[in-house]
């Protein structure tokens, strides 16, 4: 008989032997081990011998023993290990297991845990919102099992808010379908994502787009803004102050309600936001125009601590509502202050022969594909520097005679 004989027993012959080891060819054997008999495959892996256990002969059979030591070769030939192979399959079932009693918002809580821990998010207020998008939103299907959740129990959550709180009920579902993923990828969930849009709950809801008619952050028209400008210039007030200087410079809101004196060098005219204060987790800056710089010196004689622009409570930043209600009470009821940025960006377009990217680079935003980032070693501040200057020359360009007076 030779050595690569297989299917070599019979059911008869495994009765009526009594040997302690018998071969069925092709690495499979039925061994003896005190009052049992059990199934074996013996492989060799990376120069090792190992052997894999098939089950004892009271549960499994000849028949079912082969096409287990058939599936384990096809591994031994494919580079698997058949012993890690089932310790992972092993690990998974445990884990569906566990998800059968683990709730969404047991899983979607410690997700959060984890992403705080890692240092994934800059700042609390990121934080803040998921654990409201998980915990109040979606407080519907925290108490189902994490593995139960289906397309039924997202839109159970999305449709109360789809149409009347898009921005949330986009964010909401975002939340839950990086969840849902995370808990497949930990093997907690199988199948498709329930909450993933394209292909699937595009289908049953409504675009965004075609629900919303205007813009997250609607923004001023270009036109208006030297009116608006001169009707804050004229004000006294430290929310005017800083809603003229992040208009002055594009800036986020959120970057000039948190900017401190260090930042600042006045006799340079520059603005360097450090990394951890960017969107985009990147140093920027922002060259200064003679405007800009006039409200940093006004601020500076009124300095009460490190923000430039402060809040009425000590040692803290002005509220991001402050920048708001001054708009809204100059002219700008309808509009929003983020949206002055893309009234920058149509202005560069529209009324200059300024560079498009020149304009993407004064927003923060990446210019070019990866490759193109990776040899870019400039951030064009002198370019910058005349770009801003115009932008500055132009917003004050409204006679005085012309501002809007201020709402009672």
């Amino acid at each position: 008989m030779g050595s690569h004989t297989r299917n070599v027993l019979t059911v008869k012959s495994i009765a009526a032997s009594k040997a302690a080891k018998l071969r069925d060819g092709g690495g499979l054997w039925l061994v003896s081990k005190g009052q049992g008999r059990y199934w074996i495959f013996d492989f060799r892996f990376g120069g090792k011998r190992r052997e894999l256990g098939l089950g004892p002969l009271h549960t499994v059979g000849l028949a079912e023993a082969r096409q287990k030591a058939e599936a384990a070769r096809l591994l031994v030939r494919q580079g698997v290990d058949p012993i890690e192979h089932r310790h992972g399959v092993e690990a998974i079932e445990a884990a569906q297991a566990r998800a059968c009693v683990k709730t969404f918002g047991q899983y979607a809580d410690a997700y959060v845990d984890d992403a705080v821990k890692a240092g994934r998010w800059r700042g609390g207020k990121t934080e803040a919102r998921w654990r409201n998008m998980l915990t109040n939103h979606a407080k519907a299907i925290r108490d189902k099992a994490l593995a139960s959740i289906g397309v039924t129990e997202v839109l159970s959550v999305l449709r109360p808010l789809w149409g009347d709180k898009q921005e949330t009920a986009e964010k909401l579902r975002e939340c839950i379908e990086r969840v849902l993923d995370a808990a497949k990828v930990e093997g907690l969930r199988a199948g498709e994502n329930p909450a993933a849009w394209k292909g699937n709950l595009e289908h049953v809801l409504h675009k965004p787009d075609a629900l919303t008619t205007k813009s997250n952050h609607a923004a001023m028209p270009w036109a208006r803004v030297p009116v608006l400008t001169t009707t804050l210039a004229a004000l006294e007030t430290i929310g005017a102050r800083a809603l003229e200087f992040t208009i002055l410079n594009a800036a986020r809101s959120g970057e000039v309600r948190g900017a401190s004196w260090p930042e600042f060098d006045l006799a340079g005219k520059l603005w360097t936001i450090p990394a951890e204060r960017m969107k985009g987790g990147k140093l920027h800056r922002v060259p200064l125009s003679d405007r800009a710089v006039t409200i940093l010196e006004e601020m500076r004689e009124k300095r009460s601590n490190d923000f430039v622009f402060p809040g009425v409570r000590a040692k803290r930043p002005m509220s991001e509502n402050t920048m708001a209600k001054v708009l809204a009470e100059n002219g700008g009821n309808g509009f929003t202050v983020h949206g002055f940025r893309s009234t920058f960006r149509d202005w560069v377009t529209e009324a200059t022969a300024h560079d498009g990217d020149l304009a993407e680079m004064a927003l923060a935003h990446a210019v070019g594909d990866a490759v193109a980032r990776a040899y870019a070693r400039s951030d064009a501040l002198e370019k910058r520097r005349l770009l801003m200057a115009n932008w500055a020359e132009y917003c004050g360009s409204c006679p005085k005679e012309n501002k809007l007076e201020p709402a009672d």
